[in-house]
């Protein structure tokens, strides 16, 4: 009989696939192939990764019959990780940024996991950080292990000897070019060792999130999951990386949307900021290149973000027809900033001030004053009326820290919204806070809209 002994037998030899549709719209003169990573057992590529950590951890006698395995992880090496520890007795505790999609806590639950959900908005070092957390959990932990598969060799080595090797096979030995999105930098780390060993000449570029370290930036502020980094890990070898592509999270996730519904294939985000990539590079590619792409996982996982309307909507990525939130933003009196920030930290007097500098009666407190800001890192508002009200009834307000002066923030509305819905949002409040790809880039009170509809004699303006 054909029949795997167990599940983790099928790990690995994941089928390549021609972007047809996709390659014919872009008139494509190279061959665009994907590696179709969704065929493992947990649905990811890092089934491969997971099955080769843990094999490892048992030949040091890092892992023992009983043990607990603690990892941070975005979800798919915890789904690895898992089914790993499912079949072979162990115990799992996984930690995650509050930047996951519900399906990935929900998965990873399912298969009797234990997961602690931590906040993006902090630095590595902070306690309250997932990477920080994991480490305690292994402290408080007995028999825990920790395979970090952002420092652990058997990460890239599991690439080195499978999936390298699939497509040098499956190509026949043509491909010309490998493309995959930078994480751990494991992947694309082994898939190029194997592929520049066997021709040197393979071109092998990565795909990395508006924000990370690998494309140049500070590790913030992006919302493509598994994907990018806020540091450098030891599992990312950068001399067999030839580029590194930027993809902005806008094109990731359009991207993603755009291959479920040519190809029929339904993909993540982080493989959209992958095909993004590749697409950039297939352009300049001749009829004799093979451009192959790696996809790692599935979109099941993201249905309630990339592939939700609302979602994309409320976070500034799809355009209404009509009027819209940013028509409205686009006629604000130039004379007064977009978007004036304050952080938890500063005193009471210091929002005052910045207040009279700027004109505003409101402002949007963060985590950090830098710009570009994520949607996460918006923790409160601070407005004129209250904050009025609590230095008249406790003069030592004005040197409280903010965070403890501050309510809860505005409402958020996307960028490309239809002006009806900004309507609706400030028969609520005063003031709503306008993403554009998730990012606060201005702030509309009801003057604003009633400027606007004036201005436009829409049906209905006074």
């Amino acid at each position: 009989m054909d029949v795997a002994d167990s599940i983790l037998d099928l790990v690995g030899n994941t089928p390549l696939v021609r972007l047809r549709r996709i390659a014919e719209e872009e008139q494509l003169r190279c061959d665009l192939l994907a590696k179709v990573e969704q065929g493992n057992p947990g649905g990811s590529v890092k089934d491969r990764v997971a099955v080769a950590m843990v094999d490892a951890a048992e030949a040091a006698g890092l892992l023992r019959p009983g043990g607990t395995i603690v990892e941070p992880t975005s979800g798919n090496t915890g789904a690895g990780l898992a089914i790993v520890a499912a079949q072979r007795g162990y115990r799992c505790i996984f930690v995650m940024s509050d930047k996951m999609s519900d399906e990935k806590v929900a998965l990873l639950r399912a298969y009797g996991a234990e997961v602690v959900v931590c906040p993006t908005a902090v630095p590595p070092e902070d306690p309250r950080s997932y990477y920080s957390t994991a480490e305690r959990l292994v402290r408080e932990t007995p028999g825990a292990f920790r395979p970090d598969q952002y420092s652990n060799p058997a990460n890239p080595r599991a690439h080195e000897l499978t999936t390298g090797p699939e497509i040098w096979r499956q190509t026949a030995g043509r491909v010309t070019h490998f493309v995959a999105g930078i994480g751990t930098g494991g992947t694309i780390t082994g898939v190029a060792r194997h592929l520049k060993r066997r021709n040197p000449a393979v071109q092998v570029i990565g795909a990395d999130p508006s924000g990370s370290v690998y494309s140049g930036g500070t590790g913030r502020p992006y919302l493509v999951e598994g994907v990018g980094e806020d540091f450098w890990p030891a599992t990312y070898d950068p001399s067999v990386v030839d580029r590194v592509v930027e993809v902005p999270d806008a094109d990731s996730f359009l991207t993603a949307r755009r291959v479920t519904r040519r190809e029929g294939l339904l993909i993540g985000g982080s493989g959209g900021t992958a095909v993004h990539a590749a697409l950039e590079v297939a352009r300049g590619c001749g009829p004799g290149d093979v451009v192959v792409v790696l996809l790692p996982d599935s979109g099941r996982n993201y249905l309630s973000k990339v592939y939700d309307d609302a979602w994309m909507s409320d976070m500034g990525f799809l355009r209404a027809p009509g009027p819209v939130v940013g028509d409205v933003l686009a006629t604000k009196d130039d004379r007064i900033p977009a978007l004036v920030l304050v952080t938890p930290g500063e005193p009471g007097r210091a929002a005052i001030a910045r207040m009279r500098e700027t004109g505003v009666s409101q402002l949007v407190v963060s985590v950090t004053d830098e710009l570009p800001l994520a949607a996460k890192e918006v923790t409160g508002t601070v407005r004129e009326l209250e904050l009025m009200d609590l230095v008249f009834r406790d003069a030592s307000a004005l040197d409280r820290p903010v965070g403890e002066l501050c309510g809860p923030p505005m409402p958020m509305i996307g960028i490309g919204e239809p002006v009806a819905r900004v309507v609706e949002c400030l028969d609520q409040g005063p003031a709503v806070l306008v993403l554009d790809g998730g990012h606060p880039i201005g702030v509309l009170t009801r003057s604003d809209v009633l400027g606007f509809l004036a201005g436009r004699a829409l049906p209905g303006a006074t």
